[in-house]
């Protein structure tokens, strides 16, 4: 095979990667990296973490035998190297859009895809699920579980290295880790050591020590605690910032540092890694963006990225609108100024939840405290408990591993801490992963928990002030990525629990929205009225507690309500909306608007709406037909309760 010739296309399998030499590996490995800068530029999506793990996936693959060894990937955003020798380079163009492929790993995605992943720290406890599996049946597949440094900082990640080593079963952990530089003296000297204790004549012997040092009669326990100390000396003396010796201390038997970007290195060290029985770890030292200059100077910006010119790295800019995130990252700086004991708390999201300006202005009131999401919420119940003002900002999806911690730390304790809900309902191409869907339902059930959602981002700004000065007890806001139309510049003061009704305009029909779910009654509303069909509009604003006199006032004086939110239907507003109707014995009929039963894929907002039913036409047309007057184009059935 000619080596100047193009590799990529042939490549369609992990098999067709068997026969390659190192340098056609090298030669393949820059064709993959143009591949990816030529696809992501004109989609979007992870950049930086899929330039910085070309060698590393191309010598899983060589070494390994997938499927039938199980690779299992550690939140997915590095999988995008992955799909393309997995037979998906020709989709790759179609990533994150709708009816493409997926931007993390999805089981139903490919036989390659044997589990997936979207959220953090999840893959070394389902790689141990599948080795323990494998022990059970007797069979021999490798496992492997690819985490990243910061999926490090979840504590499931380290429940899952503890409940490894324990089992002591054959399982072997691959850390890739961008943060640290590989330097050439120690890394050297490291990866010597590393090829030793791998030598079958080495463990052999470290095992025949153990064993012997074990039997003698007496002072065993402190010889072999001497000979344990050689060996975690020398791990400790040879790896940088000694994170060897902690995980030598967990009870694997540590591998590196590697350099991740030599191939030859890395197909030795997996060579051998493959024979060596019990729980192992492999750390291999990365850079995010390899290859790609403006992508290595600057990995945080092109960590997730839109779309954005491959020559020079310039990011399409996006719309001019106010977005829900900068209102906060506003009103909350404005506010730390004035009151010092504003303390703000993110789980490695300080760009996407607008708390990096915080971080510059106030760092000693700034905790980004990593993807510990249950860690977040319990800090901010100690420091609200001292007398702090805490704020908490966190992706809706992430904040469901917090669950507990809100019920049983925050809740139960009534303690003021105020809980920013970003990216809530669809948040577009990152698909089921990643959707803010559930919030409401599983907020609103917990006793003494205020809801809030805004209107628009001027309402935001207000809810946010509302939100920094209430003391009563635990406080959430719900708000969406991006921005949105200013529905109108006049805020009515916000009252806990009090609706606002933006119009009342006849007794057809009432539509009650709840967040984006305003904007849609407003529209539906007109398109209403264009056929004769009055309606009213209400601003839920609360969630918990609803605001039972104005809507049940306006429930019996109309033919129908409609409730709408972009939260599951299934136990969230319009269910409470439901729930009150009934314990005020009101019979006026309900149509709840949302999104269903069911995961939804991925793609751009507007598309997944349309999709799901969740849009003005299909709301007035709904409650159109509900009163018994005919509205065209026809109904779209789905989404709808």
């Amino acid at each position: 095979m000619s080596e100047s010739a193009a590799l990529l296309p042939l490549i369609n399998s992990p098999d067709d990667l068997k026969p390659l030499n190192t340098d056609q590996l090298k030669q393949l490995a820059s064709e993959i990296r143009q591949y990816l800068v030529d696809c992501v530029s004109k989609t979007g999506g992870h950049l930086a973490p899929s330039l910085g793990v070309v060698e590393l996936t191309l010598a899983l693959h060589k070494v390994y035998n997938v499927p039938r060894d199980k690779v299992i990937w550690d939140v997915g955003h590095q999988g995008y190297v992955h799909k393309i020798l997995t037979g998906r380079r020709d989709q790759l163009h179609s990533i994150r859009q709708y009816n493409g492929i997926s931007g993390f790993l999805r089981i139903d995605e490919s036989p390659y895809d044997i589990y997936g992943a979207g959220h953090a720290s999840t893959a070394i406890s389902a790689a141990l699920g599948f080795a323990k599996a494998r022990d059970f049946r007797g069979s021999s597949e490798s496992v492997v579980a690819l985490v990243g440094d910061g999926a490090l900082t979840g504590g499931m990640a380290f429940e899952g290295l503890n409940n490894a080593a324990e089992t002591r079963t054959d399982i072997t952990i691959v850390l890739n880790d961008n943060e640290m530089s590989i330097a050439e003296n120690v890394g050297a000297m490291a990866t010597y050591l590393a090829k030793l204790r791998m030598q079958p004549t080495y463990q052999r012997a470290e095992l025949a020590a153990k064993g012997m040092v074990g039997k003698l009669p007496v002072y065993s326990e402190l010889a072999y605690k001497a000979a344990r100390g050689v060996k975690h000396a020398a791990t400790h003396w040879a790896t940088p910032m000694h994170k060897g010796l902690l995980f030598e201390e967990m009870g694997l038997t540590y591998i590196g540092p590697i350099d991740g970007h030599d191939i030859k290195t890395l197909l030795d060290v997996f060579s051998h890694v493959r024979r060596l029985k019990g729980p192992c770890l492999v750390h291999v030292l990365t850079v995010k963006g390899k290859g790609l200059p403006y992508a290595e100077a600057d990995s945080r910006r092109y960590h997730g990225v839109s779309r954005f010119s491959p020559d020079d790295g310039l990011i399409e800019a996006k719309g001019g609108t106010t977005t829900y995130t900068s209102v906060f990252s506003e009103v909350l700086n404005e506010a730390a100024e004035i009151d010092d004991k504003i303390v703000a708390i993110t789980a490695a999201m300080p760009d996407g939840t607008g708390l990096s300006r915080f971080a510059k202005e106030h760092p000693a009131r700034f905790f980004d405290v990593g993807i510990a999401e249950q860690h977040a919420v319990v800090f901010a119940a100690g420091l609200a408990a001292s007398g702090m003002k805490p704020v908490c900002a966190v992706y809706s999806t992430f904040l469901q591993r917090a669950f507990d911690a809100i019920v049983h730390d925050v809740a139960l304790q009534n303690l003021p801490v105020r809980i920013f809900v970003d990216r809530a309902g669809l948040v577009g191409e990152d698909g089921g992963t990643h959707h803010g869907a559930f919030d409401l339902s599983y907020l609103r059930c917990i006793p003494g928990l205020v809801v809030m959602a805004p209107r628009d981002p001027g309402e935001m700004k207000a809810m946010t002030r509302f939100a920094l000065s209430y003391q009563a007890g635990p406080i959430a806001i719900r708000y969406p990525r991006g921005g949105g139309a200013i529905l109108s510049d006049d805020i009515q003061p916000i009252e806990i629990g009090h609706a606002e009704v933006l119009n009342e305009e006849g007794q057809d029909v009432a539509l009650i929205g709840i967040g984006d779910g305003v904007a849609l009654a407003v529209n539906a509303a007109k398109l209403l009225a264009e056929r004769g069909i009055a309606s009213t509009v209400v601003n839920a604003r609360f969630c918990k507690p609803l605001d039972a006199q104005t809507i049940g006032r306006l429930a019996r004086g109309c033919k129908a309500v409609a409730t709408i939110e972009d939260n599951v239907i299934d136990g969230g507003f319009g269910s409470a909306v439901a729930e009150l109707l009934e314990d005020q014995d009101i019979q006026t009929p309900l149509v709840r608007f949302g999104l269903p039963d069911r995961f939804v894929e991925h793609g751009t907002v507007p598309v997944l709406r349309d999709q799901v039913g969740l849009s003005a036409q299909n709301i007035a047309s709904r409650m159109a037909a509900k009163i018994g007057k005919p509205f065209s184009p026809a109904l779209k059935p789905v989404a709808v309760a």
